[in-house]
């Protein structure tokens, strides 16, 4: 499990850090608020179209990621009924099923594929299909929420939602480069390369500027929201990766990869998300932080019992 252990190790110092700065008030008043603006608006966008127009496209139609992503989205789609039945709200709802549903690959899937699959390609089917199907979706629908207090009018706006979302528009550019097999001239993708490097920094200082002065995880006003998103994350997907592979006649290696990858722990781009749009915050943090938390045991056990 060295794989998980470096993972952790990496995200929690960079979280640290920023957990430092917020309680010196390093970067002022609105520094989280400008490292969010930064992931959102130009370093994730960068990193989008860096990653996926490497990415080889055909990773998107194998039997691993279908039951991967069926498993990912059931624990979403749950979130999402229990969110409509009790009345949460559409803006809370998708981050609370982001919360559920979409795994940390970029931070802890990647050390994971190395020391624990020992195949970093195994990963980049989920990674694809997080970023060129679910993230367009979801913060689609969070802009037609009008979160942040402008509302979309006419239907010509409610139709170019997406091709006006910078993180969309990373990754359709990367689709664009993969598809067509263009090889960008070094002057143009290393500047690109070198905002995207700073976008895992810049959410991981971010969410720990955000820890300064918190209560502790599952004690506030969206207890229910929390406990039952971490649930869902880090027991009830994993579990369904498992029955799923087993249904779809995958052998015991498969399932250690389906099942360890949507084992891993709530994104921090979800808190990235639920800041930039001002909703969910609280949730989206404590999600994170729990689900991070748990990892350890959880892959350990899925490691042990499939490996």
């Amino acid at each position: 499990m060295r794989g998980v252990l470096t993972g952790f190790v990496i995200i929690a110092s960079l979280i640290g850090v920023g957990y430092l700065l917020g309680r010196r008030g390093s970067l002022g008043v609105n520094g989280r608020e400008v490292l969010t603006r930064l992931a959102f608006q130009v370093a994730t966008p960068a990193l989008l179209f860096v990653t996926v127009s490497e990415a080889d496209l055909s990773a998107l139609f194998s039997p691993r990621l279908l039951v991967a992503a069926l498993a990912m989205v059931l624990a979403a789609g749950a979130y999402v009924v229990v969110a409509l039945v009790r009345r949460w709200g559409v803006g809370p709802a998708v981050i609370g099923a982001l919360c559920a549903g979409y795994v940390n690959i970029a931070n802890l899937g990647i050390p994971v594929a190395v020391y624990v699959l020992e195949d970093i390609s195994l990963v980049a089917p989920v990674l694809l299909f997080q970023q060129l199907l679910v993230t367009p979706v979801v913060l689609t629908l969070l802009d037609l929420t009008g979160e942040r207090g402008a509302e979309p009018s006419g239907v010509w706006r409610r139709l170019t939602t997406p091709f006006r979302n910078p993180i969309v528009l990373g990754a359709l550019g990367g689709v664009a480069v993969a598809g067509t097999g263009w090889n960008p001239p070094t002057t143009l993708l290393e500047p690109i390369t070198l905002l995207g490097n700073m976008a895992v920094p810049a959410v991981l200082l971010a969410f720990g500027i955000s820890l300064h002065g918190s209560e502790l995880p599952g004690r506030g006003p969206d207890r229910a929201q929390v406990l039952l998103s971490v649930a869902l994350k880090s027991v009830v997907a994993p579990l369904l990766a498992w029955l799923l592979a087993l249904a779809f006649g995958l052998d015991r290696e498969a399932q250690l990869i389906v099942v360890v990858t949507v084992a891993l722990p709530t994104a921090q781009n979800v808190f990235t998300y639920a800041s930039h749009y001002g909703v969910g915050l609280r949730l989206a943090r404590e999600a994170v932080l729990l689900t991070t938390a748990l990892a350890v045991p959880v892959l350990a056990l899925v490691a042990t019992l499939l490996g």
